[in-house]
């Protein structure tokens, strides 16, 4: 059960890593620049976030199979909207919804299988 909790921590971790991608790219496109700090800081924390996500996804791994934990980075897709709806105040259309409501159905039949 701890490496399920974990590995969905690493889902949260990327769709944050996600949101700071975003930041950092709307950060440079009113800046210019790359290194305006807004920008770099954004981009270094994604990337950091990234990096520690990926070595605990890694000691996931060891522990158990890759086809019976992987659907849960399907999370991802419902989460980065939430995200962006939240941060950038993006809208969804009611498509978007229905489809987010498939994906977690599939996660939840894949991983009781």
């Amino acid at each position: 059960m701890t490496v399920y909790l974990i590995a969905i921590l690493c889902v949260v971790g990327l769709a944050v890593g996600q949101i700071l991608f975003k930041v950092s790219a709307a950060a440079l496109s009113a800046s210019g620049s790359l290194f305006s700090p807004k920008a770099a800081s954004a981009l270094v924390a994604a990337m950091c976030l990234y990096g520690i996500t990926s070595i605990a996804w890694v000691w996931i791994l060891q522990k158990i199979e890759l086809g019976r934990v992987y659907p849960l980075m399907a999370l991802a897709f419902v989460l980065v909207p939430i995200g962006s709806y939240l941060v950038f105040g993006e809208r969804f259309q009611t498509q978007y919804f229905i489809g987010v409501a498939l994906i977690m159905l599939g996660i939840i039949i894949a991983v009781r299988a």
